[in-house]
């Protein structure tokens, strides 16, 4: 594999961990405490909608690079 494809691969799965975690925070199932706060900070409790739609569509995002730069091209 070159260096062309592997670059996007390795973008698609950061793009997976994000959306991932975006939608299991939207769906409230994780709860992680605010790293860097530049005012009052506070966590984010109960389910987002908007998270969870942002976390899906990042998420498809990365599987459809993932799948374009893996797939081996069919000779014909």
């Amino acid at each position: 594999m070159n260096k062309k494809k592997i670059i996007p691969v390795i973008f698609g799965f950061v793009l997976l961990f994000l959306g991932s975690l975006w939608f299991l925070q939207g769906s409230d199932l994780v709860q992680i405490k605010p790293i860097l706060c530049f005012a009052d900070c506070e966590p984010i409790t109960g389910k987002s909608t908007t998270w969870q739609i942002a976390g899906a569509v990042i998420f498809v995002a990365g599987a459809s690079i993932i799948h374009k730069n893996l797939k081996k091209k069919q000779n014909g």
